[in-house]
């Protein structure tokens, strides 16, 4: 009997244990019985005035941000061209022009 795939990251390296299925690599842990329609609910991403977002969308800061780690500030109305979207507490990634990568979260930016 082969196991299921995690539904969260695809690893093939699951295993049971009593009525639950886990994944070794990322912890995701589900139900045996869980269908796979309530696992591949995939996470709408929303912008500051509730506008869908998607890969490689321009958006503009809508509120003055100081960076972590040096004296700079991204002010507003700074345009970030071609985001990525990325499933953690920050959930834009993208390069700003004169600050470089960085990580940004979508409800301080609005789509343009």
């Amino acid at each position: 009997m082969s196991m299921p795939a995690c539904p969260h990251c695809r690893s093939e390296l699951t295993y049971q244990d009593g009525g639950l299925y886990i994944c070794p690599e990322c912890a995701h842990e589900w139900a045996k019985d869980e269908g796979p329609a309530a696992t591949d609910a995939q996470r709408v991403y929303r912008d500051a005035s509730g506008n869908v977002l998607q890969d490689g969308d321009t958006v503009t800061i809508i509120k003055d941000l100081k960076l972590k780690g040096s004296g700079g500030v991204l002010k507003v109305g700074t345009k970030v061209k071609n985001i990525r979207l990325v499933d953690s507490d920050h959930d834009i990634d993208c390069k700003i022009d004169g600050f470089g990568a960085m990580s940004l979260k979508s409800e301080f930016v609005r789509k343009a």
